[in-house]
């Protein structure tokens, strides 16, 4: 519950990220100092979901993605991708009332061609039953991964010139993102990382060229509101310059 003295009142609602992109991280690590199996922080953090959306929503920021499951964690053991699978299906109709309720529109990247019938069935359903709503979109990065996903927008253009319906001249930044799965959202203009770990781990490595970095010590399933606060008030206090000067970036 937000205090009086809420980090909220100090956010500049005129200078907001449209597009916010988390590295959710810390789930195990946060299940083993509970003595639990990692399976319990999965479920431990979709609070943290919860309540990222419901402050994403409530500032009016326009996109929030979430980096739900990668390609790589496929890798992971056998019991936990099953378990997180299972967990899914269940979460995605447990939080239906919150994205009505938010009028949060969901929707996803990645190659969800993948997933399980169950997994995919849920997820086209709430797809199709948030699609209506008209404000934040929550965007889940599901069986995504960046090297992926440029691999896959390479091949289409491929295709595309070898049939004569793009050529050379037409290859572009603007054309290579038309390809990519992101292609009806602005790029994210803060990536957030949980858990105090610096990489990036194959996320959206194309569309956060100029975005803004911040990397956070807190254990997804403790991130709150506040967190998320923190991490918008320190974007606003930078500049952001996109190759230019600030002598330039003063005169715009």
């Amino acid at each position: 519950m937000e205090t009086e003295n809420s980090l909220k009142q100090l956010i500049n609602k005129d200078r907001l990220p449209v597009h916010i992109a988390i590295i959710m991280d810390g789930n195990g690590r946060w299940a083993k100092k509970q003595n639990k199996e990692r399976i319990f922080g999965h479920q431990n953090g979709v609070n943290a979901v919860r309540n990222v959306c419901e402050a994403g929503a409530e500032l009016g920021i326009g996109y929030l993605t979430l980096y739900t499951f990668s390609k790589e964690n496929w890798n992971r053991p056998k019991e936990e991708v099953d378990a997180l699978m299972k967990m899914l299906v269940v979460t995605i109709g447990n939080e239906e009332k919150t994205l009505m309720d938010n009028n949060i529109r969901l929707q996803t990247i990645g190659d969800t061609l993948e997933l399980n019938n169950d997994t995919r069935t849920a997820l086209l359903n709430l797809i199709e039953k948030t699609s209506k709503n008209t404000g934040m979109t929550l965007v889940l990065a599901l069986n995504y991964s960046s090297r992926w996903e440029i691999t896959k927008a390479v091949k289409e253009i491929a295709k595309d010139f070898s049939e004569n319906k793009i050529n050379e001249k037409d290859i572009d930044e603007k054309l290579v993102s038309s390809y990519l799965t992101t292609k009806d959202m602005p790029d994210p203009d803060l990536l957030i990382r949980t858990s105090g770990e610096l990489r990036i781990s194959n996320y959206l490595l194309w569309q956060i060229a100029y975005s803004e970095l911040y990397f956070s010590d807190v254990l997804w399933p403790d991130y709150s509101k506040e967190d998320l606060y923190k991490a918008i008030i320190d974007y606003q206090k930078r500049e952001r310059r996109f190759g230019k000067t600030s002598a330039q970036v003063e005169k715009m």
